[in-house]
């Protein structure tokens, strides 16, 4: 199997993004990944996708030790997908809940067509194709992304405003006594009978909150409409880098002085550092089993971003792997990341299934990209919309990191918070949703 590539320096406009992904939306699997122009000292691309499918990995059982021949003997370009469930086979952490969306717990498929963008210099590289080919078919494709939803949609909530405060209050107490110290519990919000055009939806949502790790994820007939804040974890060379994301705050974008307030509100929140602390040494404990002695540090610790809807505080720490590790012992490590599970981590899982009544699926997994050099990059799919098309169920799920200074309904709030965006997509793509 051979790729064969070239590339060209065209004006990357918004345009030409809406013909890229209107063209790869014509497959049955396509990822699209997608920085919204931040830039930081860890950026590689601005803007990555891949579309239909030559190759694929997908097995239910050992997956850990399948992946390892599989990335192995496959020097090519993978994209796709790790649900949360994958904890089966990291912790042995099987989950009973429901799941009405249906990803499978891992699918990694190596792309018919690859695109990379950097600036103005596009990249095309198929198996199949003639990139020329394909950019003339990228560049004549004229969106049709107009479908018009055929009745409302009635956004319903696992939990009551009542029930989800109950249940914080539930969980604190188990930290009162010691079972765990910080526990990331999540509430599902859903609707049936749902039809959306989610190629429109994913356009509305990153136009209304533009993200560094955003994704629209196509696998068959079930859609992920993402727009993540956060990086789970990359790998440079021999060099790991995992960037937890716990404290939100809201904006102020009105105002320039109140919205610099409450980003050092933010800084200064002892209950917003405690959670984050807590997290980043789950996460040095955990790339320390993979990396060499001394080589896990913290570069940045309680750093404060500002996104379109929220203040967000995030930390950076990063290690050097040891010899012959691959990315099976990587996600063996390190998965599910330590942001969404909490401390200790197979304590929290427990309790997280024992709270929570829906299966988390591919929310709060990872989507994203290995390249042929086996360097990667992967999200945490959080801030997004989930749609199973042929069920016509829609989910989106919001969590928050409960410690022994959380309040449970400002827990509640900042959920509400977190869904924001997803609810005024919903609400304002030519239908109505109301929650209930």
């Amino acid at each position: 199997m051979l790729r064969t590539s070239r590339t060209f320096s065209i004006l990357f406009t918004e345009t030409l993004k809406q013909q890229i992904l209107g063209w790869a939306n014509q497959f049955n699997i396509c990822c699209l990944l997608d920085s919204n122009n931040y830039k930081d000292s860890y950026h590689t691309y601005d803007y990555l996708l891949a579309a239909g499918c030559y190759n694929y990995f997908s097995p239910t059982n050992n997956i850990l030790e399948e992946l390892k021949s599989f990335s192995n003997d496959c020097n090519d370009w993978l994209f796709g997908h790790l649900g949360y469930d994958l904890k089966k086979e990291t912790e042995k952490k099987p989950s009973n809940n429901i799941d009405n969306v249906g990803f499978p717990d891992i699918f990694l498929f190596q792309p018919l067509t690859v695109i990379t963008i950097t600036g103005d210099t596009i990249t095309i590289a198929c198996i199949e194709d003639d990139p020329l080919q394909i950019l003339k078919q990228i560049q004549s494709f004229s969106s049709s992304e107009n479908t018009k939803p055929d009745h409302n949609l009635t956004i319903q909530a696992r939990f009551s405003r009542e029930a989800y405060i109950d249940t914080v209050n539930r969980i604190k107490t188990h930290i009162h006594r010691g079972d765990c110290y910080e526990l990331n519990f999540c509430q599902e919000f859903y609707a049936e009978e749902a039809f959306i055009d989610p190629l429109h939806i994913y356009n509305e949502l990153t136009l209304l909150s533009p993200a560094p790790f955003a994704a629209y994820y196509k696998w068959h007939d079930k859609y992920v409409m993402c727009a993540s804040p956060e990086r789970y974890i990359k790998k440079t060379g021999q060099t790991i880098l995992s960037q937890p994301v716990k404290g939100t705050i809201h904006r102020d974008r009105l105002n320039t002085l109140q919205d610099e307030a409450l980003k050092n509100n933010l800084y200064n929140s002892p209950k917003d550092r405690s959670e984050n602390v807590m997290v980043v040494d789950l996460v040095r404990n955990d790339l320390s089993k993979i990396c060499a002695e001394n080589s896990v540090q913290v570069e940045e610790l309680f750093g404060i971003y500002s996104f379109a809807q929220v203040h967000q505080m995030i930390s950076s720490v990063s290690g050097i792997l040891k010899d012959n590790i691959d990315i099976a012992d990587i996600i063996k490590a390190t998965f599910p990341m330590g942001s969404m599970t909490g401390a200790p981590k197979r304590k929290v899982l427990e309790l997280i299934e024992q709270y929570e009544n829906t299966k988390r699926g591919i929310f709060s997994g990872s989507i994203g990209y290995i390249t042929p050099e086996k360097d990667f990059d992967f999200n945490v799919v959080i801030r997004s919309i989930l749609y199973n098309a042929q069920e016509r169920y829609l989910s989106f799920q919001a969590g928050g990191g409960i410690t022994f200074y959380s309040d449970a309904a400002q827990e509640y709030d900042e959920c509400m918070l977190k869904i924001q965006a997803i609810k005024t997509v919903l609400g304002n793509s030519d239908h109505q949703a109301s929650l209930i």
